[in-house]
C-alpha cells in the first residue's frame, strides 16, 4: 500500500477509535547515466550478469507466473561490500511474434510490494499490451520479498499522522523519535541505503539481468517519482514510461502530506455545493453553508461526545481524519448524513463502515515479512530520501500544525505534525532533482486525494517532453481501469510508441 494510501488507513483507524519541499542539489553521479552495467571492467558487471533462476511463484498462481531473485549492492558506492536481495516476477508476453520488451510495474508506497503485480487482478492492462510485453513485478529493497526491514513497532507506532493537540504534542513528539529510534537500531547499517535512486539503480540491474537495452514501465503514486528518477539517472534506457496518478516531485518529502491536506479543501467546497442541491435525499442543508455548518457541528459534538459508529467511538478528529471522503461525493454524503443520524439518535450509524485504503493495485502484506514491514520500509525511504526538508525542531511542527490547522481545517494539523524524519539519520546521498526532457505520459484524476492534480500537473512541468491525460471530475486515487478514455491513451502509448499530439481531457464514464 502507498504511504498517502497508509495515510488514509490511518485516518480510518482513528476514525474508529483504534488509534487516536525539498529541490535538493543534483549530485555529479546524477548528472549522466551510469556506464553500462555489464561493460568489461565495471564492478557491476556481476550483478548483470546474473542468471535468474525462474520457477513458479507459488501453487496458486499460474504456472506462467515465476519469481526469481536478484543480488544487488547495498551501496553501490562500495559493490564489493554487502548485498542484498531483490524479488523479481514475469509474466510473459502472449504474442512471440508482437513482443517489443519488458514493461516493469510498480504499485506505490514507498513501502509498497509489487511482486505479484502482473498477475493482481487490481490491475487493468490491455490485451494489446500483454501481447507486447513481459510484465514484470519486483518488490523494492527493504520490502515484501526483498530483504524485508522491521523496526519492532506496534500497532499504535505504526500510525502515520496525528492531529494535533496542545495536551497531546509531547506524546506524538516522543512517538516520532521512538520511531526512528527502533527503526535505526533494527537497521542502522541498512536503512540510509533504501533510498528512491538505490531502487532505481536496482531496476537498471533488472533491465540487465533480462537483457534488455531498455525498459517501459507503469508506475502508480510514489512509483510515479520512482519512474521519474529512473528516466532522470537513465535516460538512455527509459522507454516508455506512465505514470499514473504522480506526484509533484519538488514536494516528495514533507510538502507531500501538506500537498494532501490542501487539495482537501476544494474537494470540500465541492461536496458541501453538491449535497445542497441533494438537500431532500440527504437533509444536510439547502445551502453549501448550511450543508458546512452541520458538518462541523459534528465535529465539535464528537469532540464533547464521541458518537458510536459501527460500535466504536468516533471523535471530532476522528471525523476530520476521513478527508478523503470529500473527494467521493456520493459517498460523503451518505456517510455524513449517516453520522448526522447517529448524533441524533444516539445510535449506531448505519452509513459509517470503515473506508478501505484508496485502491492501489498489489498491496496487500506479505506473508513471512514483518508486521510493521509496510510502515517501516515507508519512513525508511521517505526519510532516507527527503531528511533535510524535515526541520529538527520540534516547536516548528508545533508552530507549522496550529497554522495549518486553520488554514485547512480538516487535515492540516494532521499533515504538518511531528513525523520520525524530524529524527532520521540521513541517507547515503541526495535525492534527485527532477526537471529533464522524458516522453512520459501522465494519467490523473480531477479529484485525487492522495496525489492532488495540482502535483500532477507540476510533475507534467517538470518534465518536459510528457503529455498529460486528465480525466475531468473523476473521483479517487489510481485512474488504472477507472476511464476507458485514459486507459485507450495508455494502452495507445505502450503499443504504438505515440504520445498524443496535445494534453487530453477525458470525460467521467
Amino acid at each position: 500500500m502507498d504511504i498517502v494510501a497508509r495515510a488514509a488507513r490511518t485516518a480510518s483507524l482513528l476514525a474508529v477509535g483504534i488509534t487516536a519541499a525539498f529541490v535538493p542539489a543534483l549530485t555529479p553521479a546524477a548528472a549522466t547515466a551510469a556506464p553500462e552495467a555489464a561493460a568489461t571492467g565495471n564492478p557491476l558487471r556481476p550483478y548483470a550478469q546474473q542468471k535468474p533462476h525462474w520457477q513458479r511463484c507459488d501453487a496458486r498462481s499460474p504456472a506462467a507466473f515465476q519469481c526469481a531473485t536478484l543480488e544487488v549492492p547495498l551501496d553501490y558506492g562500495d559493490p564489493d561490500g554487502r548485498r542484498t536481495t531483490i524479488a523479481i516476477s514475469r509474466l510473459k508476453a502472449t504474442s512471440a511474434v508482437e513482443r517489443r520488451g519488458v514493461l516493469l510495474l510498480n504499485p506505490g508506497g514507498p513501502g509498497g510490494p509489487g511482486l505479484r503485480l502482473p498477475v493482481d487482478p487490481a490491475l487493468r492492462i490491455s490485451k494489446e499490451v500483454r501481447k507486447r510485453y513481459d510484465l514484470i513485478g519486483f518488490d523494492p529493497r527493504g520490502i515484501g520479498r526483498s530483504s524485508p526491514v522491521g523496526c519492532g513497532l506496534t500497532p499504535g507506532e505504526q500510525a502515520l499522522e496525528h492531529p494535533y493537540r496542545a495536551r497531546t504534542f509531547a506524546k506524538d513528539v516522543r512517538w516520532a523519535r521512538t520511531v526512528a529510534a527502533k527503526c535505526r537500531a533494527a537497521n542502522g547499517a541498512v536503512l540510509r541505503h533504501l533510498t528512491t535512486r538505490n531502487t532505481a539503480r536496482d531496476m537498471d540491474v533488472v533491465r540487465a539481468v533480462l537483457g534488455e537495452k531498455k525498459i517501459s514501465y507503469l508506475g502508480f503514486s510514489y512509483g510515479t517519482y520512482l519512474g521519474a528518477v529512473y528516466t532522470r539517472m537513465f535516460p538512455r534506457r527509459a522507454d516508455r514510461f506512465v505514470l499514473d496518478s504522480a506526484a509533484d516531485p519538488a514536494r516528495y518529502g514533507r510538502g507531500m502530506f501538506q500537498a494532501m491536506a490542501e487539495g482537501a479543501e476544494p474537494a470540500f467546497t465541492r461536496w458541501s455545493g453538491w449535497a445542497a442541491r441533494r438537500h431532500a435525499a440527504h437533509g444536510l442543508g439547502t445551502t453549501p453553508a448550511e450543508v458546512r455548518e452541520t458538518f462541523w457541528d459534528l465535529v465539535a459534538r464528537a469532540d464533547r461526545t464521541p458518537l458510536t459508529v459501527d460500535g466504536q467511538p468516533l471523535t471530532g478528529d476522528g471525523i476530520r481524519a476521513q478527508r478523503t471522503r470529500f473527494f467521493h461525493v456520493r459517498k460523503a454524503s451518505a456517510w455524513v448524513a449517516g453520522l448526522k443520524k447517529a448524533a441524533e439518535n444516539g445510535k449506531r450509524s448505519e452509513n459509517g463502515k470503515r473506508p478501505g485504503a484508496p485502491g492501489v493495485p498489489g498491496t496487500p502484506a506479505v506473508p513471512g515479512t514483518p508486521a510493521d514491514n509496510d510502515t517501516a520500509a515507508a519512513w525508511a525511504v521517505l526519510c532516507a530520501d527527503t531528511r533535510a526538508s524535515w526541520p529538527r525542531d520540534p516547536e516548528r511542527y508545533r508552530r507549522d500544525a496550529i497554522r495549518d490547522k486553520a488554514r485547512y481545517p480538516l487535515s492540516g494539523d494532521f499533515a504538518s505534525g511531528i513525523k520520525p524524519c524530524a529524527f532520521w539519520q540521513p541517507g547515503s546521498e541526495p535525492a534527485t532533482e527532477v526537471g529533464h526532457a522524458a516522453r512520459a505520459l501522465i494519467v490523473q484524476n480531477a479529484w485525487d486525494p492522495s496525489t492532488p492534480l495540482a502535483g500532477a500537473q507540476a510533475m507534467h512541468r517538470a518534465l518536459r517532453g510528457s503529455r498529460m491525460v486528465t480525466v475531468a471530475e473523476g473521483e479517487g486515487h489510481i485512474v488504472n481501469g477507472t476511464n476507458s478514455c485514459a486507459d485507450g491513451a495508455a494502452t495507445r502509448y505502450l503499443t504504438t510508441g505515440r504520445l498524443p499530439a496535445r494534453d487530453l481531457t477525458c470525460r467521467t464514464d
